[in-house]
C-alpha cells in the first residue's frame, strides 16, 4: 500500500477507534433520561435505516431466504440487541470508563470460546500471555476498589460489571457465529442484524417503557443521534472499508486503540475518575488485547 493511502487508512482507523471509544460516553449521557431499552431500540432502528440506505445506494439488496434471516436474527441477539441493552443498563450504575475497559476483552472471550469448542486457536505463548493479562486486568477493574467503596451495597451494583462481561461474551460469540457470513458483503449481515434487533427491541420498548410518555433531555437525544449515526452506522462503514484495505488483522487494532481513547473521553468530558487499580486494569487489558490481535512474526 502506498504511503499516502496508508496514512489515510490509518487516520480512518484512528477515527473508528475514537467513535467506538466515545460510544460508551454517549450511552452514559443517553440513559440519564432515556430507559436503556428504548434508547437501544432507537439506536438500532436509526443505524439499521442508515445502513439500509447505504446498501441501496451501493445497489445491493438484502437476502430474501429464511435461512439467512434466521442467521441474521441470531447475530442480532449476539451482536446488537442483547449486548447493547446490557451495556446501556449497566451504565446506569457504572462509569463509561470502566465499561469501555471491561468491554475491550472480546478477543479474549473469543479465544476462550474457540478453545472450549475444540477449535484449538493458534497463537502459542503470545496469546496465552494475552489471555492472562486480560483476565488479570478484568479482575482489577471489577475489584471493589476500582468500583468504589460502596460498590457492592446493592445487588444492581454487583450485576452491572457482570452485565458488561456478559455483553462482551455475546460479542465474542457473534464474532465466531459471524464466520458463516463470509460469502456475503460484510455490510449485509451488519444491516440485517440491526434490522432484526429493531424488530426484537421495539415492541418490548413500547410495552415496557411507553416511550410516548418519556421526556428525554436534549443532551440524551443528541447522544442518541451521535451514537446511532456516527458510532454505529458510520463506524460500521469505516470498519468494513478497513477490512478491505488494512485486512482483518489491521482492522482489529481498534480493539485496543479504543480503550485508552474511550477512557480518556470519559475522564475529560464526563469528569469520571478511575481508581489506581482500574488504571492498572486498563494497562493489563490493553496489553492482553494487543497480544491477542497483533500479527505474529512472519515466517
Amino acid at each position: 500500500m502506498e504511503k499516502p493511502r496508508l496514512a489515510v487508512e490509518l487516520a480512518l482507523l484512528l477515527l473508528l477507534s475514537t467513535l467506538w471509544g466515545a460510544s460508551y460516553s454517549f450511552i452514559k449521557i443517553g440513559v440519564e433520561t432515556l430507559p436503556p431499552l428504548s434508547f437501544i431500540a432507537a439506536r438500532t432502528a436509526l443505524a439499521g435505516a442508515v445502513l439500509y440506505a447505504v446498501l441501496r445506494g451501493r445497489g445491493l439488496r438484502l437476502p430474501a431466504d429464511r435461512a439467512t434471516w434466521r442467521a441474521f436474527l441470531i447475530q442480532a441477539c449476539l451482536n446488537s440487541a442483547v449486548p447493547f441493552t446490557l451495556i446501556a443498563w449497566a451504565e446506569t450504575r457504572l462509569g463509561a470508563g470502566l465499561a469501555v475497559i471491561l468491554n475491550a476483552t472480546t478477543p479474549i472471550f473469543a479465544f476462550l470460546m474457540a478453545a472450549l469448542s475444540g477449535r484449538h486457536p493458534s497463537g502459542g505463548a503470545l496469546r496465552g500471555v494475552g489471555v492472562a493479562c486480560g483476565l488479570v486486568g478484568t479482575g482489577l477493574v471489577v475489584g471493589t476498589e476500582a468500583l468504589g467503596a460502596d460498590a457492592f451495597a446493592t445487588p444492581a451494583a454487583v450485576l452491572a460489571p457482570l452485565a458488561i462481561l456478559l455483553a462482551t461474551a455475546c460479542y465474542a460469540g457473534a464474532a465466531l457465529f459471524g464466520a458463516r457470513f463470509a460469502g456475503l458483503d460484510p455490510m449485509l449481515p451488519a444491516c440485517g442484524s440491526l434490522l432484526c434487533g429493531t424488530v426484537l427491541l421495539a415492541p418490548l420498548a413500547l410495552v415496557v417503557d411507553r416511550p410516548w410518555q418519556l421526556s428525554p433531555s436534549p443532551a440524551s437525544l443528541a447522544a442518541l443521534m451521535a451514537l446511532a449515526l456516527a458510532c454505529t452506522a458510520l463506524a460500521f462503514v469505516l470498519y468494513f472499508r478497513l477490512l478491505r484495505t488494512l485486512g482483518p488483522v489491521g482492522a482489529t487494532a481498534q480493539a485496543y486503540l479504543r480503550v485508552p481513547i474511550g477512557v480518556g473521553i470519559s475522564v475529560v468530558f464526563l469528569g469520571e475518575a478511575l481508581a489506581p487499580t482500574a488504571w492498572l486494569g486498563l494497562i493489563a487489558v490493553v496489553i492482553g488485547v494487543a497480544a491477542m490481535t497483533l500479527p505474529g512474526r512472519s515466517r
